[in-house]
């Protein structure tokens, strides 16, 4: 799928992020139609404007747009009888127009004309979920705790907006979740109907609290019934997931599976309607990392693990067609593969072979699943793979061609465990500076596209980047992640300066020339390096952890981290602790809408670089260090202008202290 006619993107920001954007799939229940969205910058180039396009599923012709709204449409589902229904932003017929409109739900039809608007709700749509074999639909809404129903909720709402109250008024927690606040609207599952020509809604979750708060929700083929994850709260400010039945007719919710160490996630309930398989992450202790399983749950009895001896961690689950086996995915040594899990004897079997992440698994009849695949070669693409294992793209983007090329990388660390990693080498024969990038997580692994980190777009501009998978990354068992538990400034720092030194090793590296970066864990890894050694020549540090003792209680889900977290593990592994070792250029970026890693991180960070560090501020203010700052952006840099100075500080800063560049930076900073 290269087009070598396509310009470069890498070498102008503009141009790269121009390009569209492919991500979800839907495809329908006879497998005759799939359906993507791509992502668009929109003419003033200031975000992203999403539109569903349809997949020639035989991957013989173009993909074809199906809407063209102005502020976009995301979210498609399939409906029994072939119909598209998706969520999009547009003014509603029928409407009084006085009010900016909300995510509503229209319906295009299967025989073809104009999309027709089903259901608009004054808290939005967020999710569409619809049953394979029957005439029902279920939306996923949020609703005051104060209205007395699904049509009093607009009235509440307006008092709020009305009278200018933001109050929010807490009894639990979480109070916050990543980039927003949490209430005081409350997550609602609603069954959507026709009666009388118009719809008709009814709340299947009455009074749910915050129970379906980021829910995985899956509906039966038949209608009868959903499972979804439910969070309840536990002791010392901590949530667990559930899985709960709701009984479509009734509204009846019932417990199916709660386990008081572990969370169930991801409920895939199997055509026939007999059984669930789910995800289970057993609850971490500041000793024992977290273990994430598969598992299946006949309805009636209790759930059982599926596949004990698989060394793995699945990352999505989904049923095959015919009911016979589970398509699971998960990480497997920097890639992503789709494994066959047979839930009656647990064996596995692998279905995809290629250096790709597999996402948005869609079974279909005769044994065919669709899918978006990725890797840091190609951007996210849908595809089919075939029941003999060819895997066809389905045409809907042209991929430009790389400036580089991307090889895999083996080292050994400090207690003689392999370390991989991907090394992206820029074009021509000269050494090239590299550029060390650490994930986040720090549960994951460099195995995916990213469009925020893109070791293209150096590559274009004459670096060498390395993305080493150290211990705590996903893809390489159990025991891989358990070295790096409770340990973070020990055996992942020493096998990320393993991985160095080994890329440093290869002939078209100059190891006089080298810098460190990475956001959130990575981050924290990159402070953590900046105080334990001198041997890079600048530091990139974004969305990072500073001081863990601050960090454990600000963070927005500190019940998860204080699994692990003692008061012993925070000192020992704090960065802001090796403060006075810093000798390093160092540039902090940080978003203040950061709720996973507070701005605090941020502020505290700058300042004691400025004022503790072994390279302070001069007499005069100046400094080697910078700090970028985003007051309307979280933990990551959405907006594609922000995305753009982002890139543009980052490569001005790596081009002073490693090509010795005086790069200006963007005008429009100011």
């Amino acid at each position: 799928m290269t087009n070598s006619s396509v310009p470069k993107p890498f070498a102008d920001l503009d141009v790269f992020l121009a390009l569209p954007r492919a991500s979800g799939l839907a495809v329908s229940p006879d497998g005759s139609r799939a359906v993507t969205t791509i992502s668009e910058l929109n003419d003033k180039r200031t975000e992203f404007v999403t539109a569903v396009w349809e997949l020639d599923v035989t991957g013989e012709r173009p993909a074809r747009r199906l809407t063209r709204g102005a502020k976009g449409e995301s979210s498609p589902v399939f409906a029994a009888g072939g119909d598209l229904l998706f969520v999009a932003i547009r003014d509603v017929p029928g409407s009084d127009g006085e009010d900016e409109p909300t995510a509503s739900l229209w319906r295009l039809p299967a025989a073809g004309g104009e999309a027709a608007a089903v259901l608009e709700l004054s808290g939005g749509i967020d999710a569409v979920h619809a049953a394979r074999d029957a005439d029902v639909t279920l939306v996923t809404t949020s609703l005051m705790p104060s209205a007395r129903s699904v049509e009093d909720d607009e009235r509440v709402r307006a008092l709020r907006k009305d009278n200018k109250v933001s109050a929010l008024l807490h009894t639990g927690y979480p109070v916050r979740h990543w980039d927003h606040d949490i209430g005081p609207a409350q997550p609602h599952l609603i069954e959507v109907s026709s009666a009388g020509g118009g719809p008709a809604t009814r709340d299947l979750t009455p009074h749910p609290g915050q129970g379906l708060r980021d829910a995985g929700i899956d509906v039966s083929a038949d209608g009868r019934f959903a499972v979804s994850s439910w969070a309840v709260a536990g002791p010392v400010a901590s949530l667990r997931q559930t899985l709960v039945r709701v009984d479509v007719a009734t509204g009846e919710r019932t417990t199916i599976a709660d386990d008081p160490i572990a969370d169930l996630g991801s409920p895939a309930i199997s055509p026939d309607g007999s059984a669930v398989a789910f995800i289970r992450e057993v609850h971490s202790t500041p000793k024992m990392a977290p273990r994430i399983t598969l598992c299946y749950l006949r309805f009636g009895e209790e759930f059982n693990e599926v596949a004990t001896d698989w060394d793995r961690w699945p990352t999505s689950v989904a049923w095959a067609a015919d009911g016979s086996r589970l398509i699971v995915t998960a990480d497997e040594r920097g890639r992503g593969p789709i494994f066959a899990v047979d839930p009656a004897d647990s064996s596995v079997t692998r279905l995809t072979h290629d250096d790709f992440t597999y996402v948005n698994v869609c079974p279909a009849p005769g044994g065919v699943v669709y899918a978006v695949r990725s890797s840091y070669a190609s951007q996210p693409h849908p595809v089919r793979i075939d029941p003999n294992g060819v895997v066809l793209p389905l045409p809907c983007l042209d991929m430009p061609a790389l400036p580089g090329e991307l090889i895999e990388m083996d080292a050994v660390a400090e207690d003689g465990s392999p370390v991989r990693s991907w090394l992206v080498l820029p074009e021509g024969d000269e050494p090239a500076p590299l550029v060390l990038w650490i994930h986040g997580g720090p549960l994951a692994s460099w195995n995916t596209w990213h469009w925020r980190w893109n070791p293209w777009l150096l590559a274009e501009r004459g670096y060498a980047v390395l993305m080493p998978d150290p211990a705590l990354s996903t893809g390489y068992g159990q025991d891989f992640i358990q070295r790096g538990w409770g340990s973070w400034g020990f055996a992942p720092y020493t096998d990320l300066m393993a991985a160095t030194d080994e890329a440093l090793r290869h002939p078209r590296i100059d190891e006089t020339r080298t810098a460190a970066m990475g956001g959130s864990f990575g981050g924290y890894m990159a402070n953590w390096i900046a105080g334990h050694t001198d041997r890079f020549d600048a530091i990139v540090t974004h969305a990072s952890l500073w001081a863990l003792d601050q960090f454990g209680p600000t963070t927005d889900g500190g019940y998860w981290w204080a699994r692990e977290m003692t008061t012993e593990m925070a000192e020992l592994n704090s960065p802001h602790r090796s403060v006075g070792e810093i000798s390093t250029p160092t540039l902090v970026i940080h978003g203040d809408k950061d709720y996973r890693v507070p701005i605090g991180e941020g502020l505290r960070l700058w300042f004691d670089l400025l004022t503790q560090s072994a390279l302070p501020a001069a007499d005069d203010g100046t400094s080697p260090h910078q700090f970028l700052y985003f007051p309307t952006e979280g933990h990551w840099v959405l907006a594609p202008q922000h995305a753009k100075i982002w890139y543009e500080v980052v490569l001005a800063f790596l081009g002073r202290h490693l090509l010795g560049e005086d790069a200006e930076l963007p005008e429009i900073l100011g």
